[in-house]
């Protein structure tokens, strides 16, 4: 057989916000897909209507755009698939299900949700199986009369898969390897359900798979269970030959290493588990990465390490890199914790890695929040200076709010430490020193201030301390002279006059 062309899928319901375990996901099939010279498919699987939530499959698309992950078809990106949205494939389905009641591979059932109770309730760890299922109401137990009498008067049904039992059923995965489930632990599961003419999830993403020529099903570790269940229907519909190969990827796992990561331990732990802010029309607003201030390239390097292994000691990499090191073969089968400070460490680190201007430009809306206009030239010198100190682009303000507005107090414990009895004397000896400097860059100021202080005999701790806390109001602040240079002669000798006048 040709070798095929890669294709995978990220298939998501429309049922509320994206959990960053879905990212890591589609992701993966992302990088994937890249690598091999592959398409991803973007496919919303809304079968289960009682669940839809408006606005969903917006929020999903609208993250995947912000982070960066980019689709080759699927809703909203067209394709030759289509349609890719499984409520506008009903007839599709319907005939898929034909296919297999006509070669009795499929059965119907009328039982009712009363009736099915009762059942449990008589047998013990009851199971709609083949040691069941002659004693229902179906298909198998009446006669094609009653059947199409019963579906002629508008009678509710279910279509079940009629699955033999006592067979082991293989199923390759490219990462735990041969997975073997004996038949007798599977149920007859639902495939079809008449009250809304949809199918349920197992037989509508077999038939798109088929239909979609989707090479590899690359999704989380919940679906194992059902995977002998989808060989199976492969296998009833002849399809075995051209049947994905399956990945089952690990679990992300609370931070303590002890269950599924859940909003609930974000929310107890101070961070997101979503790639936006969500806010549902019940008004319960859940906080998201973009508006918490990761980058996305940093959420992007973070969640790609949570379960795979580029197989060299290198932590950041550029979606590039990461597409060219991918190997499916090196995701872990055990669950990974989701080490939340890491994604802090990885955000500070891109901070580091863009260009001065770019995040000039993000710091430009928290400026503007402080009332604060400057020229932009002056905002990129300063981010230069002090991006090394914050994780997030918002914490700038905190370090060097000093720059762009002069301090309106001075804080006590530096005034108490750090502003001695001769301060007031020795800053007016200074500024006179300043005003006099006609060379006002970093290294022109150094020299004429560090020759006068070596004159004087003065202490040069004491001068420079006490200098500080004239112009930021605080012992904090990178070198001196960067900071009286990017203020510039006329604000750095206000500056120092107002505080001599303050603090003396």
């Amino acid at each position: 057989m040709a070798e095929r062309k890669v294709r995978v899928r990220f298939a998501p319901s429309p049922t509320g916000a994206l959990h960053i375990g879905g990212v890591r996901t589609a992701l993966y099939n992302y990088l994937f897909a890249r690598q091999h010279g592959g398409d991803l498919i973007f496919r919303i699987e809304d079968t289960d209507s009682n669940r839809f939530v408006p606005g969903a499959e917006e929020y999903i698309l609208e993250s995947f755009k912000w982070l960066g992950i980019h689709f080759d078809e699927g809703v909203s990106f067209g394709g030759e698939h289509g349609p890719y949205r499984q409520s506008e494939r009903r007839e599709i389905y319907k005939k898929y299900v034909q296919i297999l009641l006509d070669n009795d591979k499929a059965y119907i059932a009328f039982d009712t949700p009363e009736e099915l109770d009762a059942k449990r309730a008589e047998i013990a760890n009851f199971q709609y199986d083949a040691s069941i299922r002659g004693m229902m109401r179906n298909s198998l137990t009446m006669s094609k009369e009653e059947v199409d009498a019963l579906i002629a008067e508008g009678k509710q049904y279910v279509v079940r898969f009629k699955i033999e039992p006592n067979e082991n059923v293989h199923v390759n995965d490219l990462i735990r390897g041969e997975v073997v489930i004996n038949s007798s632990i599977l149920d007859d599961k639902v495939l079809y359900k008449s009250a809304d003419e949809l199918p349920t999830y197992h037989l509508a993403n077999i038939v798109d798979d088929h239909l979609m020529e989707v090479s590899h099903v690359i999704r989380g570790e919940e679906w194992l269970p059902s995977a002998p269940l989808h060989v199976l229907l492969y296998r009833a519909f002849g399809w075995e030959d051209t049947m994905p190969e399956f990945a089952h990827l690990p679990l992300l796992l609370k931070p303590e290493g002890n269950g599924k990561l859940s909003k609930r331990d974000g929310d107890r732990l101070g961070f997101p588990v979503f790639p936006l802010e969500w806010r549902p029309e019940s008004g319960e607003v859940s906080s998201g990465y973009r508006e918490s201030g990761y980058l996305p390239e940093a959420v992007i390097n973070f969640l790609a390490l949570l379960g795979w292994n580029p197989g060299n000691d290198q932590e950041v990499m550029s979606m590039d890199e990461m597409i060219q090191l991918f190997d499916i073969h090196r995701c872990s089968k055990s669950g990974a914790k989701f080490d939340y400070k890491k994604g802090i460490w990885f955000n500070h680190q891109y901070i580091q890695l863009k260009p001065n201007e770019e995040i000039a430009e993000l710091f430009l809306p928290v400026l503007k929040e402080h009332g604060v206009e400057a020229p932009f030239e002056k905002v990129v010198t300063v981010v230069g200076m002090m991006k090394d100190r914050v994780s997030f682009i918002k914490e700038l303000w905190d370090v060097c709010s000093f720059f762009f507005v002069a301090p309106a107090e001075y804080d006590e414990k530096t005034v108490k430490k750090r502003w001695k009895e001769d301060s007031a004397k020795c800053m007016t000896e200074l500024a006179e020193v300043i005003a006099g400097i006609e060379d006002f860059s970093i290294e022109g100021q150094e020299k004429v201030v560090m020759d006068w202080i070596a004159e004087k005999g003065y202490r040069t701790g004491n001068i420079m301390n006490a200098f500080r806390l004239t112009l930021v109001g605080e012992g904090k602040g990178p070198h001196m002279f960067d900071i009286s240079w990017v203020l510039g002669k006329e604000e750095t000798l206000a500056r120092m006059k107002r505080a001599v006048e303050v603090l003396k």
